[in-house]
């Protein structure tokens, strides 16, 4: 979080919350149910509020990227006032299709709006730098997470890739064990704390690749692997049965990565495209 000046705070702190301590935890909890009361607070009444030390305020303040608590209070006016930041909305048992369609729509928007203040640029634009300079790619994930990676394999195969996708923890042990240094694994977890996810990333260090890691949480066990990390953040609400939000955030950050890396190779991208378009149009009656 480091060196990394902050423009949000309730964002960052839904995303950052695993990786708090208990303490810390406390402050983040009393934030995001009082946002517009600590606005008023000096740092030493948010102390009180919450049973503890001056000194624990100012360290949370800056393990989480504020120059104090000055600079959090600043982001945290940036989120009220902004009409992007708005409450979570759950579906009631009585609500109308179109109701459940507003409300699916607005947390959407919300996770995508989200993820645009907080996503760390300089990132991505290394995942870029890394996938345009690569041959191979495997792409990992279980569950939603897994479609992720077959969409990943479907579209950078456009640029001549040797791309697979990997949904079965074997399977993925036994690409990693193949890699090469040059190779570059893009890895999608929601929480980013798959025990099995942990696992084949750790093989995929020992053989020298890169990782790219697409994940919702900044602390996850995860983001201790990845040379590159890319957040995507989503307030999953209670009607939800999986991670609805963060796995159009993650899809669209795909997206950003594969226009990027377009850019950069956009000759090879136009010739390759062409010879797709005619394979596939020999194939139609």
């Amino acid at each position: 979080m480091e060196n990394f000046q902050q423009t949000t705070c309730l964002p960052l702190l839904r995303s950052s919350y695993n990786g708090l301590t208990k303490s810390e935890q406390k402050l983040a909890d009393y934030i995001l149910k009082n946002p517009a009361d600590v606005m008023h607070m000096t740092m030493s009444e948010l102390a009180d509020a919450t049973s503890s030390a001056d000194a624990t305020v100012f360290r949370f303040c800056h393990k989480l990227g504020f120059s104090g608590f000055q600079g959090l209070k600043q982001a945290l006016a940036g989120d009220l006032f902004s009409p992007a930041e708005s409450l979570s909305q759950e579906v009631n048992a009585d609500d109308t299709p179109r109701d459940i369609t507003r409300k699916v729509f607005q947390d959407m928007i919300d996770a995508l709006q989200e993820t645009q203040k907080m996503l760390d640029y300089k990132a991505l634009e290394q995942a870029i730098d890394l996938v345009a300079k690569t041959e191979r790619i495997d792409a990992y994930g279980y569950g939603g997470s897994g479609n992720i990676a077959q969409d990943i394999a479907h579209r950078f195969m456009r640029f001549g890739l040797d791309v697979h996708a990997y949904s079965d923890p074997h399977l993925q042990i036994a690409s990693a064990s193949l890699l090469k240094p040059e190779d570059v694994v893009i890895a999608i977890s929601h929480t980013g704390a798959s025990i099995d996810l942990l696992k084949v990333l750790e093989m995929v260090r020992s053989r020298g690749s890169k990782i790219i890691l697409i994940t919702s949480y900044l602390k996850s066990p995860a983001t201790k692997l990845a040379d590159v990390v890319l957040t995507g953040l989503a307030r999953e609400t209670s009607y939800r049965s999986e991670a609805m939000a963060s796995r159009l955030v993650h899809l669209a950050i795909i997206d950003c990565l594969y226009t990027g890396v377009m850019q950069r190779c956009m000759d090879e991208y136009i010739d390759n495209m062409k010879q797709v378009r005619k394979a596939i149009a020999e194939q139609k009656m």
